[in-house]
């Protein structure tokens, strides 16, 4: 059973950061790449960034120089750190797993960001 469990949401004020991290069992997590998306209330699904199984990193473009993801092979983890939050980054945050034919197979129920002005 895959089972990937988000932590680190919160609220926090405009500017300030927050990390989220991803811990994902179930499947051989160094062979797989890793996602985060985030769905705004009334706007779709969409990509924040990802990272291949060697490293690779993509980004949202609104998200570019803000926020960094990364892995921890040894602890099974993907990380998002996020600084210079602004308003418009609200929304609930979904790790996601495995990346077949462009997209991911395995999600996780979600964290809620939200960030005040």
């Amino acid at each position: 059973q895959v089972q990937l469990v988000e932590s680190g949401g919160g609220l926090v004020q405009a500017g300030e950061s927050l990390r989220l991290s991803c811990v994902v069992s179930g499947i051989i997590f160094r062979d797989n790449a890793m996602g985060w998306y985030r769905q705004a209330p009334g706007k779709q699904r969409e990509l924040v960034a990802t990272i291949t199984s060697g490293g690779s990193t993509d980004y949202g473009d609104s998200m570019k120089g803000r926020f960094t993801i990364s892995r921890d092979n040894a602890k099974k983890t993907v990380f998002l750190q996020m600084n210079s939050l602004k308003v418009e980054d609200t929304g609930v945050y979904y790790c996601a797993a495995r990346r077949v034919a462009g997209r991911y197979v395995y999600w996780g129920q979600g964290t809620q960001v939200t960030v005040s002005s």
